[in-house]
């Protein structure tokens, strides 16, 4: 396995909470730039304390059906045949059942439910509580107050938000769980990219 790429938090999806358990993987895309920045920001405005580094999951948090190695290698065989594609998001919207707010994909889930159902086997298998839905975590785990001051802020904030709604999903890191509610990257796999001159990731 590759050397550890950095420390950081990533939050496990719709409401399990950033401390998850020792031995816990995930499968993520970052986004940068003036879009991951916005949002970032926007996590600390609900949740002061956050420090999640903004990004979408394409396999939630999960203990490991086999070796890590053979993850990181599944992974790359997948994804690393896989095209680039962008992501484009849509409105603010709440999880019924976990009041996790979060913000709905307008383009990019079809490519990002596939690339789960690919890669939710083998030594990545796993059965996750919640049917796979493809989105971006702004508030977790929030208190009644917290939620409904969350919810307005999410929705004023986006509302006024000027900058690129979409980002590119174009590598994919393998995270593991540090036990002390931060997260450690393991592997980056790049995906396919488009020759010069055809029409490519925007």
């Amino acid at each position: 396995m590759e050397p550890s790429l950095g420390e950081h938090s990533v939050e496990p999806e719709q409401g399990s909470g950033p401390c998850a358990p020792p031995e816990v993987y995930a499968l993520v895309a970052y986004i940068n730039g003036e879009l991951g920045d916005f949002l970032y920001a926007l996590r600390q405005e609900i949740v002061p304390t956050c420090r999640l580094r903004s990004h979408v999951s394409l396999l939630p948090p999960r203990k490991l059906a086999g070796k890590p190695e053979g993850a990181a290698e599944q992974i790359a065989a997948v994804a690393g045949g896989r095209p680039a594609f962008a992501v484009r998001l849509g409105e603010i919207c709440v999880f019924p059942v976990t009041n996790v707010i979060y913000l709905d994909l307008a383009a990019g889930r079809e490519e990002l439910t596939a690339m789960h159902a690919e890669l939710n086997g083998g030594a990545l298998a796993y059965a996750e509580p919640f049917a796979y839905h493809p989105h971006i975590t702004l508030g977790q785990e929030l208190t009644p107050e917290q939620f409904e001051t969350g919810l307005a802020l999410s929705r004023k904030r986006w509302a006024e938000y000027t900058g690129p709604r979409s980002f590119p999903v174009e590598t994919i890191t393998f995270v593991k769980n540090t036990g002390n509610c931060g997260w450690s990257d393991l592997t980056e796999t790049a995906m396919l990219r488009e020759p010069v001159g055809t029409p490519g990731v925007r």
